[in-house]
């Protein structure tokens, strides 16, 4: 087969060069952006007469026949045409003949494999932010059944202090409010045309960018031709927001998978998101959030990949930049995946409410608040700290906890002790009376569930 750039050539290569050098395999996910943005360039070139509007006529039917053809996945794509670009050209050309050669005036595949890379991004970003809403909602809706759920909060893993798992989902939505916040700043980058830059340097036709850029959606056009073409910021900027993404919803996986455990029986997850053993019958595993887990190391390391293939290349284009697909492409598909999974995961999820309050009630969770007490007594804080302490290790010696311990005995170590420090001491109260701003107070999380359906 001859190639459509073969003219400089009197060799040929071998199939397997061929190969390692074609595109076509990932890229013809493309197609779809590829046909859009050379029906804008056709469009231009009429509109600018540099094609009359009969050949433009030509070239815009057949490319619209092959646009049927991709959308009933209709086309055979060929390694000898090695990408997206070439294979939607040759099959042109089967369709309407050599005017299908007109079509390549005053672009490059340079210009044209970035534009479809900007309108790709483009399409997917807002499909995440849509998911990364439905998300923030479902957090929103779950911590709104579970306000009054008292849980024990964790600092090293060990009980810390009690506080309301309303709070606890609520942390997880402001973490997923800034991934939003950043994927919708990436956009800004994302919606910029490069078409029109060709291969590097522009061109000499009087070619119309702003018509492009506006036939195809754009908000912006590049104002460099070389920065247009090796710009894969764009690019990797989605990469690192997506890698933070991820990185959240497997923090949060973490935690599911403790929850679920024997040892924790906070939560049950549904059967749809479990799966089973082969050998041990009574098994019910936490897989989908293991795989969440487990594939946020391979969106990192599509970052770092792309990263490393930029790090060293001078202007322009050069082939290396066919390695900025395959991963931006699993990245799409991984995060899609991961959020529309998490979704209904928590939404289906049981929490345990009773299970959750008794683990803080037989831990030492409120000794802060014992410390609060004594402080608002008069005494110094680091001396009610030291107190508080001794108390702990005394305790832990007897088998006890601090609700456990007399009043008696209380005042012996400091007499203003009164009867008031039990309520002091319960779990409910802790929570109810940490009523800071942002705190996890009831009436805290109350104000935190407004500002976030105000911000739905």
């Amino acid at each position: 087969m001859k190639k459509l750039w073969g003219g400089r050539f009197d060799g040929k290569n071998e199939d397997w060069i061929d190969a390692f050098g074609a595109s076509i395999f990932f890229d013809q996910s493309l197609a779809k952006q590829d046909i859009l943005g050379s029906l804008a360039h056709v469009k231009m070139l009429v509109h600018t007469k540099i094609l009359s509007e009969e050949e433009g006529q030509q070239i815009i039917d057949g490319l619209k026949i092959i646009q049927q053809k991709v959308a009933n996945d209709e086309l055979d794509y060929t390694v000898q045409n090695e990408d997206i670009h070439l294979n939607i050209e040759s099959f042109l050309h089967e369709e309407i003949g050599p005017v299908a050669g007109k079509l390549h005036t005053a672009r490059s595949r340079n210009d044209q494999v970035a534009t479809d890379m900007h309108l790709y991004l483009k399409e997917k970003v807002q499909d995440i932010l849509e998911k990364i809403h439905e998300l923030r909602l479902v957090l929103v809706t779950k911590a709104e059944e579970n306000i009054e759920t008292i849980m024990p909060g964790y600092t090293h893993l060990q009980h810390a202090q009690p506080i309301s798992f309303a709070h606890h989902l609520l942390a997880y939505y402001q973490m997923l409010t800034r991934d939003q916040e950043r994927l919708t700043e990436n956009l800004k980058r994302i919606d910029c045309s490069p078409l029109g830059a060709a291969a590097l340097a522009g061109t000499t036709f009087p070619i119309d960018r702003e018509f492009t850029a506006k036939e195809l959606g754009f908000n912006a056009v590049y104002t460099n031709s070389l920065d247009a073409v090796s710009d894969r910021d764009f690019i990797l900027e989605f990469l690192s927001n997506s890698s933070i993404l991820m990185m959240h919803l497997s923090r949060f996986c973490e935690e599911i998978i403790l929850w679920c455990s024997h040892e924790f029986q906070f939560v049950q997850l549904s059967d749809t998101f479990s799966t089973g053993s082969s050998i041990m019958p009574q098994k019910k595993n936490p897989d989908m959030a293991e795989l969440i887990r487990g594939k946020t190391g391979r969106v990192y390391g599509d970052l770092f990949g792309l990263l490393t293939v930029m790090k060293g290349l001078p202007l322009a284009y050069n082939k290396d930049f066919q390695e900025d697909k395959e991963g931006m492409f699993d990245t799409v598909e991984t995060v899609e995946k991961s959020l529309t999974i998490m979704s209904g995961m928590i939404a289906s999820m049981k929490v345990n409410q009773q299970h959750m309050l008794e683990s803080t009630e037989k831990d030492f969770s409120n000794a802060t608040e014992l410390a609060d007490y004594l402080a608002n007594k008069g005494i110094p804080f680091r001396e009610a700290h030291e107190i508080v302490g001794k108390l702990v290790f005394s305790c832990i010696q007897k088998g006890i906890y601090l609700q456990d311990i007399s009043l008696e005995e209380y005042q012996e170590i400091v007499p203003a002790i009164e009867t008031d420090l039990y309520d002091k001491l319960s779990s409910y109260t802790a929570v109810k009376n940490r009523d800071s701003l942002g705190g996890t107070g009831f009436a805290q999380i109350k104000k935190q569930i407004d500002q976030a359906k105000q911000q739905l």
